[in-house]
């Protein structure tokens, strides 16, 4: 089978999306599948293009995967009007790039949303067309409302739009069964359409670091209390709470030391929020041995969320933390994905967002029962082994891959016009 994935995200990114996609087209490739990616020019999680990456077009192959890079627009500030204009850059780019047409399966990651919408109104304007999936990695009709960046007719805008995409593809996945009760009930898929691959752990299993041989390789102190946030620094992350937290660490006397590791819009923001405070520090992305060690070091992995995030994604920085030895402090509303997740997983416990103080003491009172924080531990890299394992999600994605081109066989060609209008005449930035 001839599959080509049309996403924004991929390697060389080391956090969000394109982990998954890589390793879904190497696990593929690896199956028999014949594989081609589209993607755009690296820039996650800094927003910022990779300067080595140069020119319009770059054909290369990555770990045996070949793959098309169309360069877009990156913003400097992430407001809607700068995103919008990000997503319609690539998709231009996509749709007027000769996507391999010989593909039994086209599958769009989405985000990014528009692009999604534009790739799939310009295939399925095409008498002989291949299959279309839409890999569902956040909701953005619930991002918006969550993060309040739209509000009122705008946000009902953003649900229409999403909810025209995903029914007008042969089949949605989804990462977790909370998005597809929205997608059937909140965007009208039908329920036959959705199918569930949770993602998973895409770290290679080793045999766990100890804290001590972690904190050694890193250069921290053995006898530091360590809370440590991994990944994207972005705004439904809320991580001025874990600022702020630091600061109240400060106030007490230093008892826990906050670490804000990797990159994002706000970092910036974040950095200038936290100059002074001693009990806070900031890492970059660190290569996955040092990034391994990073979670084993750490008393306590956190995932801070905003109080009204509830809906819209699955932390994806939560397939790292249960492998690593470490127990997981989940910052976030009652009864949200993340909390429902950690439950599930037996990996850590809920902390209330937007509570500095309650963090500070979470912190502490794990650290200092040991046992706890072990049972945690052991309950996350026991759910990784059971759940959360590569060959699991590669099998459901074969199946959803078959099922997508049975569903194509069983419908005919149909215009987009019942179902969504994305405008693709755009000019290319």
């Amino acid at each position: 089978m001839r599959v080509t994935f049309v996403g924004l995200n991929y390697k060389p990114e080391v956090t969000g999306i394109a982990p998954y996609t890589a390793d879904v087209a190497e696990g593929l490739l690896c199956r028999g599948y014949d594989i081609h990616v589209v993607t755009g020019f690296p820039h996650y999680p800094q927003w910022a293009p990779d300067p080595r990456y140069a020119g319009s077009i770059i054909s290369e192959t990555v770990e045996g995967v070949p793959v098309t890079r169309l360069r877009h627009f990156v913003p400097d500030s992430m407001t809607v009007g700068q995103r919008t204009h990000l997503e319609m850059s690539f998709g231009t780019r996509a749709i007027r790039h000769r996507l391999p047409r010989a593909a039994d399966v086209v599958v769009c990651v989405s985000p990014a949303l528009v692009s999604t919408g534009m790739v799939l109104a310009r295939l399925k304007a095409q008498t002989v067309r291949p299959a279309l999936g839409v890999w569902v990695q956040d909701l953005y009709s619930k991002g918006v409302i969550e993060t309040g960046t739209l509000q009122g007719p705008s946000a009902t805008a953003t649900t229409n739009l999403e909810s025209g995409i995903l029914r007008a593809a042969d089949g949605v996945a989804v990462i977790h069964q909370r998005f597809a009760d929205h997608a059937v009930s909140g965007l009208g898929v039908a329920e036959g359409k959705v199918s569930i691959i949770p993602n998973w752990t895409h770290m290679p299993e080793q045999t766990p670091m100890t804290r001590e041989h972690a904190r050694d390789l890193l250069g921290w102190s053995r006898t530091d209390v360590i809370a440590l946030h991994a990944g994207n620094m972005g705004l439904k992350q809320g991580l001025d709470n874990v600022v702020d937290a630091a600061r109240e660490s400060d106030r007490l006397g230093g008892p826990v030391k906050f670490v804000l590791m990797g990159d994002g819009n706000q970092r910036g923001l974040l950095e200038d929020l936290g100059r002074g405070i001693s009990s806070l520090t900031f890492m970059k992305s660190l290569p996955e041995k040092e990034f391994r060690a990073a979670l084993a070091a750490a008393d306590a992995l956190i995932v801070n969320e905003r109080p009204e995030v509830a809906e819209m994604s699955v932390p994806s920085k939560l397939t790292s933390y249960f492998g690593s030895g470490s127990p997981v402090l989940a910052v976030t509303a009652s009864g949200s994905v993340t909390d429902h997740e950690v439950r599930t997983a037996g990996g850590g416990e809920r902390v209330q967002p937007a509570d500095p103080t309650a963090l500070v003491r979470a912190v502490i009172d794990l650290a200092a029962d040991p046992d706890r924080g072990a049972r945690y531990a052991e309950a996350g890299q026991r759910y990784v082994r059971h759940t959360m394992s590569r060959e699991a999600a590669l099998d459901r994605f074969e199946t959803w891959l078959q099922q997508l081109v049975r569903a194509h066989r069983g419908r005919s060609s149909t215009d987009l016009s019942a179902g969504f209008s994305v405008k693709s005449d755009l000019t290319s930035p």
